[in-house]
């Protein structure tokens, strides 16, 4: 019979065909992926191993969301099963009624058939998901919606295959293929030649969608499929959020910073590539949530399609394929007029909301007739205040489930405006020319560094140079020194170290600033400038240990100082050593505080670097205190709105992130909204002065919690707590 061989040929033809454009748009893609910087990958993979199997086949970065979570494990693992199906489908039409050679055959088939129902039941949840609860993150409209009616069409077109095959071969009913035997009943009576006919139609429409699935997905946010697990083989094995260094003195160089898509790594473009567009970065960017224009996913959207476009332009390779199916002209870019204009805050329902966020960039991004290659990155794809709305607080990274890094590329388009624009906010220029002037953002003298000292009762806080055998700095830092409010966490602190029994010294007036803000702000050169001052000073006095109340100044020098040269030196934040000398038994706390405390979770020192425990144990330790959860906490806490440097810039639309953090702290009705980071404390300060109830719950860091705990003096009393000697 001619049929068997003009099917073989048909098939080999049009997959051959179809394997022909899948790879041509991979390596299209890949070409405009090389037009980046070249990266070490080897450096990249080392130590990846857990990581992603943790993440690609645990499905760890999807299980945050539990719901959706499930439904993409059984998505993810369905098609893993269904690709034997598939193979076996195919092996089917080819051979008339053959199989592939598995033992326990039956199984096989009825795993087949439950794993179509359940990726089918997944799928009706997805769509469920996007237009039944109508998640804001979620895009609507055709494009995110054709892969529910692509994995729908393939499962239908396997069922009916099956069903008409079990027809005309004749088979009986069976258990182990339950779903198509059900369907068979409909059609009982239908004739052996009308059935096989059937057969080969929903066979081919499986094949044809199949390959049209496979050619579609490098062509779409699909290619995640693809690159995500590359991505996350390809994740930074270094401490999370580190930032890279600028190589200032090299010559060559033309340009510092990202100020065209081609500055950008080749990893970071593998980034581009690998987002899925499922919003969990957006959902829980306290910009977005804020009514500000950053929006994380459309970051890496933006840049994604001008790589694509300019790649286009420069390679002479199509993305589209076959490219005589797609025609047309220009590029994606910001419509000037509505990109100057603000999101709509007033639409906002609730304590935070994405919509307004969401709406002003699909507004802002449209196809118009330009070429990429005349565009500007910054100001026709980003604009300046996406690139300033920035908190840096790795919320989206934390969410990613592929991977991605969103906050290096935000400071890498900083570092250009300011390096080679001297582009930056007036704010935020003034707090860095006073760094720059007097190590300090507010500019005060760099003499009264050391004044907060004569303010700690009862005890001398020494210098370095009046105990030269100290075994801890206690680097202060800026806020700690100056700032009135955050000098209170300095004092208390000292107070508990000298307690403690705790050898330890402070740089007095020769401590500078750390360097955080200068760098998250874009200023590489200061911060190198700040970096290696520091570094130096700490090798004259041998430091070996250092403590700090600040979670910036704790994250730069444990995890990025020792690029620069700071070896053999243990960084410590100020809850890690008063949780361990709290175990210890060098601290006891003896009175009562009568409190119901929620903690705010620093994103330098939980995101960062996973101190999440530490300091939640210090506050358990405070006998009276009643610990309570706010709802977004640990990794998922939203920021407090002060990092990146935006605690030197003001808001200037939407809500301000201070507030509504401090909304969800009120919710759990607290008398005190405690912290352990001053920038924290500062911005919960003041939101629970903006909510005018300043006088009946307080904001305080662990240090002085803790404080009142241990000495119970009078200066308690006259912070406005109760306490009671405890019983014990």
């Amino acid at each position: 019979m001619l049929w068997p061989i003009v099917n073989l040929l048909l098939f080999l033809a049009v997959t051959g065909y179809g394997i022909y454009l899948f790879c041509q748009a991979v390596y299209h893609r890949l070409l405009y992926v090389k037009l980046g910087k070249p990266v070490d990958f080897r450096k990249q993979r080392e130590g990846r191993w857990g990581e992603f199997l943790g993440q690609v086949f645990g499905q760890k970065k999807l299980l945050k969301d539990r719901k959706s979570g499930i439904m993409h494990v059984v998505i993810f693992y369905g098609f893993i099963i269904l690709q034997f199906g598939a193979l076996d489908l195919i092996i089917k039409g080819l051979t008339d009624g053959g199989h592939l050679p598995l033992p326990a055959y039956d199984v096989f088939g009825l795993l087949q058939e439950i794993t179509v129902f359940l990726v089918l039941v997944a799928m009706g949840y997805a769509a469920y998901r996007r237009y039944g609860e109508k998640l804001a993150r979620l895009k609507k409209g055709w494009k995110p919606s054709i892969v529910v009616f692509f994995i729908f069409s393939l499962m239908l077109s396997v069922l009916l295959s099956l069903t008409f095959e079990r027809i005309r071969l004749d088979l009986e009913p069976s258990a182990y293929a339950p779903i198509s035997s059900a369907i068979a009943a409909i059609f009982t009576g239908m004739s052996g030649t009308a059935a096989s006919v059937l057969f080969y139609i929903f066979w081919w429409a499986h094949l044809l969608i199949l390959l049209s699935f496979l050619v579609y997905v490098p062509q779409s946010k699909h290619f995640h499929l693809i690159t995500a697990p590359v991505n996350i083989w390809l994740g930074r094995s270094e401490p999370v959020g580190k930032l890279s260094k600028l190589d200032l003195e090299d010559e060559e160089a033309e340009s510092f910073g990202v100020g065209r898509i081609e500055d950008f790594t080749q990893k970071q473009m593998i980034d581009f590539y690998a987002c899925v567009e499922c919003g969990r970065c957006t959902n829980v960017c306290p910009a977005s949530n804020t009514g500000k224009v950053l929006s994380p996913m459309h970051l890496i959207t933006k840049l994604r399609d001008h790589l694509t476009e300019k790649g286009t332009a420069v390679t002479g390779k199509s993305p589209y394929v076959p490219e005589y199916a797609f025609a047309g002209s220009g590029a994606h870019a910001l419509d000037a007029a509505v990109s100057e204009t603000h999101p709509d805050w007033s639409s906002a329902d609730g304590v935070t909301d994405i919509r307004p966020t969401l709406a002003w960039q699909k507004a802002t991004w449209t196809h118009q007739d330009t070429s990429p290659q005349d565009m500007n990155l910054i100001g026709d794809v980003m604009t300046e205040e996406e690139i300033w709305s920035c908190t840096t607080c790795r919320n989206c990274e934390d969410q990613c489930p592929v991977g991605n890094e969103h906050v290096d590329k935000i400071i890498d388009l900083r570092r250009h405006l300011v390096l080679m624009e001297g582009s930056m906010p007036a704010e935020g220029q003034r707090a860095l020319q006073n760094i720059e002037r007097q190590s300090n953002p507010w500019g005060l003298n760099r003499n009264d560094r050391a004044n907060w000292t004569g303010e700690v009762e009862g005890i001398r806080v020494p210098t370095v140079k009046d105990n030269p055998q100290f075994e801890y700095l206690f680097f202060v830092g800026s806020m700690g020194s100056y700032d009135l409010r955050s000098r209170k966490i300095s004092k208390a602190f000292a107070r508990l170290l000298n307690e403690s029994g705790v050898n330890f010294a402070i740089l007095g007036n020769e401590e500078k600033n750390s360097g955080d803000t200068p760098r998250r702000m874009g200023n590489e050169m200061l911060f190198q400038q700040l970096c290696m001052e520091n570094i130096e000073l700490f090798e004259k006095y041998g430091v070996q240990k250092i403590v700090t109340a600040c979670p910036h100044t704790f994250n730069t020098f444990k995890n990025e100082y020792p690029e620069f040269g700071l070896e053999g030196v243990e960084v410590l934040h100020h809850s890690e050593l008063l949780d361990q000398l709290l175990r210890e038994g060098k601290l006891k706390p003896q009175y009562e505080v009568k409190e119901r405390i929620t903690y705010h979770d620093s994103c330098y020192l939980g995101r960062y670097n996973n101190v999440y425990d530490q300091p939640r144990s210090v506050l358990r330790a405070i006998p009276g205190v009643e610990l309570v959860e706010m709802k977004r906490t640990r990794e998922n806490a939203m920021c407090c709105g002060a990092g990146g440097g935006m605690m030197w810039m003001e808001e200037t639309s939407g809500k301000r992130v201070n507030l509504a953090r401090t909304e969800q702290a009120l919710e759990v009705n607290p008398s005190i909204i405690s912290s352990a980071c001053p920038y924290c404390l500062t911005m919960m300060e003041d939101g629970t002065k903006m909510k005018e109830v300043e006088e009946r719950v307080k904001a305080k860091d662990i240090a002085e919690i803790l404080e009142l705990s241990v000495f119970g003096d009078s200066a308690a009393h006259n912070k406005g707590f109760e306490m009671e000697a405890s019983t014990q």
